[in-house]
């Protein structure tokens, strides 16, 4: 049919193209597909993340003879127990300390105010009208009052689209609380059928494999859960240690609102390289506003902890199992950034290791049979 590969080709790229274009009209099907995948995809999320979490546990309980299923519910009813022992526990000092937080804002504001006035208010205007990304306001205007007036029309303008914003947050606010419902609703039983039947997915999966590379592909497979898995437990594991202890350092220098510093510290970590800025962050800011010195042991706290957990946590825990260079993981941070925000950059590291030692393992198994 084709005399030549370049026909070949272009016939193949040109069946592409419409493809592609016909599908873009076809949007009002594939729609409710969309909405269906987006709608699971978070449950999901959260499922497999607390799959290869407590995976380790259930086989555990199970090894002491008893039926997986008894063990699955035992697992559940020993996390309901701690769940609610920690949210009766740590909830209320949390909600307390976000209080206290909230009712010393005004205070804040105040002190920034101070800060703010002990320039004169005519020196800090001249300052500002100097600066090259105000050039073109400030030749339009000759006086600070001109200057207050763009100011005041900017507020105007804001609060006139207050309405709007309100709706919109309003819509968001009940998209999350319908997405997180669903989450609570749906979590427990795809769950259960994971712990379940998880083990046999690797088994199951080979069978759409040809069957001489079926042992490879279920070797693929196992290799790949074990890497997710060593991920997923090593992380949360550095992450509490460095939760716990960042909120130990900062009860020991008097920091207000350590544990919800500590937590905030604690979740964020599980960014690499970044979180680790991004928890320290707010600490060290409330630290400015009562003092430099309170600032300087948040920052030295925040040292010493991730010191801890940089030469002794993580190697011990984690090791080298991921073997993912520094830059390499920066990139994909900035990449998966940019694409899907926070979400993106906790997903980044362990979807790269899992399609690494997927795309490892095939390029060996086609080297092999190419050699033989």
């Amino acid at each position: 049919m084709f005399k030549t590969k370049l026909q070949m080709w272009t016939f193949e790229i040109l069946m592409i193209v419409v493809i592609l274009f016909v599908c873009t009209k076809l949007t009002f099907i594939f729609q409710p597909i969309f909405t269906f995948i987006s709608t699971l995809f978070f449950p999901f999320l959260v499922s497999t993340f607390l799959y290869f979490l407590l995976n380790p546990v259930v086989n555990t309980i199970q090894r002491a003879k008893i039926p997986r299923t008894v063990a699955i519910l035992i697992l559940y009813v020993l996390f309901a127990g701690i769940v609610a022992l920690i949210i009766g526990w740590l909830g209320p000092v949390v909600v307390r300390q976000i209080d206290q937080f909230i009712n010393h804002v005004p205070d804040y504001m105040v002190i920034i105010k101070d800060l703010a006035d002990k320039t004169s208010h005519t020196e800090w205007f001249k300052w500002i009208m100097k600066q090259d990304y105000l050039e073109k306001i400030s030749d339009s205007m000759n006086s600070e009052q001109d200057f207050l007036n763009k100011i005041n029309d900017i507020l105007g303008s804001t609060a006139s689209s207050l309405t709007k914003n309100i709706t919109t947050g309003l819509q968001t606010a009940f998209s999350v609380l319908t997405s997180i419902t669903i989450t609570i609703i749906t979590v427990p039983f795809i769950l259960f059928y994971m712990f379940k039947d998880g083990r046999k997915f690797p088994e199951a999966a080979s069978r759409f494999v040809p069957s001489h590379y079926r042992q490879e592909g279920i070797n693929i497979l196992k290799e790949t859960a074990t890497t997710l898995g060593t991920y997923i437990q090593g992380q949360t594991i550095v992450c509490l240690f460095v939760g716990t202890f960042t909120f130990i350092g900062y009860l020991i220098i008097g920091q207000p609102y350590a544990l919800l510093l500590g937590i905030i510290a604690g979740v964020t970590n599980i960014i690499p390289y970044v979180g680790p800025f991004i928890g320290a962050a707010p600490a060290v800011i409330v630290a400015l506003l009562i003092s430099p010195a309170k600032a300087l042991f948040v920052i030295l706290v925040v040292v010493i902890v991730q010191q801890l957990d940089g030469n002794i946590m993580s190697p011990l825990i984690i090791g080298k199992k991921l073997d993912l260079h520094p830059l390499t993981i920066i990139i994909l941070l900035l990449v998966a950034g940019n694409l899907a925000g926070i979400l993106g950059m906790i997903l980044a590291v362990p979807v790269y290791a899992v399609v690494k030692t997927v795309v490892v393992n095939l390029y060996r198994l086609w080297k092999l049979r190419t050699e033989t």
